[in-house]
Parts: C-alpha cells; sequence; structure tokens
C-alpha cells in the first residue's frame, strides 16, 4: 500500500517546459543519460501518436536519440512502469490524456523521479491540456526558450504556419516556428496576416483574397 507522501526520498516530478525547438527533448534525453550513468533503473515513454521521427526513441530536433516505449495512454504508461524503476522519462507529454498528472504524482509518492518535456502553450498562445496542472504539482520546474525565426531574440511561443485550426497538430519546422511575444501572431491576427499576404500576392482587396482561398 501507498500512503500518500510516504516513499522513497527521491520522489518526485520535473517538468521540463518551453516553445516548439527550444530543446526539451535534448533537456530530458540528458537528464536520462545521467541517471543512466549513475545505474539507476530507467525506462522512456512517449505518446503513441508522435511518430514525426521514430516511433521506439525519443529524438531531438538536433537528432539526439533515446529509446522509449510508445504508449497509447495515461494508464498503459502506469502499467508498463516496472515496480523496480527508479526514473521515468516522458516526452510530449502535452500529447496525453488528462489523467498523466494524477499517474505522475502517484509514481512520485512511490518514490519514483518522473522528468516530463512538454509544450506548456499551444499554438494560440493558450496552456496546453493538463500542462498546467503538471506545473503546479512539480517540485523543479525547468522553462526553456528558442529562437525567433523573425528576429533571433528569445522566443517562448510556437507559431504554427498552417491554417489547421485543431489544437493537436502534430509537425515539425515545416508546419511552426519559434516566436518571441512581439513577432507572435495569435490565430485571429495569423489568419488577418495570411489573408494580406495572400491579397498582396493576388494583387486583389483582402475581402476578394479571404473569398478565394
Amino acid at each position: 500500500m501507498t500512503i500518500h507522501g510516504v516513499g522513497l526520498p527521491h520522489g518526485r516530478i520535473e517538468v521540463v517546459c518551453g516553445p516548439m525547438f527550444s530543446g526539451k527533448s535534448e533537456e530530458l534525453i540528458r537528464r536520462i543519460k545521467r541517471a543512466i550513468i549513475a545505474r539507476q533503473r530507467v525506462q522512456v515513454f512517449k505518446p503513441a501518436v508522435d511518430t514525426r521521427y521514430s516511433s521506439t526513441e525519443v529524438v531531438s530536433h538536433g537528432d539526439l536519440r533515446l529509446e522509449a516505449t510508445c504508449v497509447p495512454s495515461s494508464a498503459e504508461l502506469a502499467k508498463r512502469v516496472s515496480a523496480r524503476t527508479e526514473v521515468v522519462g516522458i516526452d510530449e507529454a502535452q500529447f496525453f490524456d488528462d489523467d498523466l498528472a494524477s499517474v505522475c504524482d502517484a509514481l512520485a509518492n512511490r518514490g519514483v523521479r518522473v522528468i516530463l518535456a512538454g509544450l506548456d502553450m499551444d499554438y494560440r498562445g493558450k496552456p496546453f491540456t493538463m500542462m498546467p496542472r503538471m506545473l503546479a504539482i512539480a517540485e523543479i520546474v525547468t522553462k526553456i526558450q528558442a529562437v525567433c525565426m523573425v528576429c533571433g531574440a528569445p522566443a517562448s511561443f510556437s507559431q504554427r504556419l498552417s491554417r489547421d485550426q485543431k489544437v493537436v497538430a502534430i509537425g515539425s519546422s515545416e508546419t511552426y516556428e519559434a516566436r518571441c511575444r512581439r513577432h507572435f501572431e495569435p490565430e485571429e491576427e495569423q489568419q488577418i496576416a495570411l489573408t494580406r499576404r495572400r491579397a498582396e500576392v493576388l494583387k486583389v482587396p483582402p475581402q476578394e483574397a479571404d473569398a478565394a482561398k
């Protein structure tokens, strides 16, 4: 039986968050590799929905790789964690369901060090799924920034380049850019800007460009 708040001395939750292209997966891999060097028992998971680079590895945009298990849900992740595991790594945490926070809390309470990497905001600049709760219950939160693709300043936002309005739309550099606050265009402003650029290309008034899309 596990008593809330009682467990091995190193149970905790660490969250690495930030926009796309900020190095979240690289930081997750770095921490996991240090745990492996320390001869700790480690398991790494990623959501089954994310198959951009590999279905069997966590892969950073810089092509650093670490073996991982794809799982379709938080419940399945919990089932896969061995009783002997000391460190659990989770990449792309924002793509998991809302139960992930409870699963991580339970793991930490039984003495597991849980390290998550994920987006804290979606393409609209809004909190992403259950991530606000993860940030609230974590002992350690590391928020890192990318580089704005417009001006080179520190970037905290993920700019979607397509007109896809689904909150979850998996993609890479062909679909997203890191942006600073000054150059981030929230959904409504982005659509206005896209219409304006289309009008310039077609050499027609904006209302005609919007109708022609």
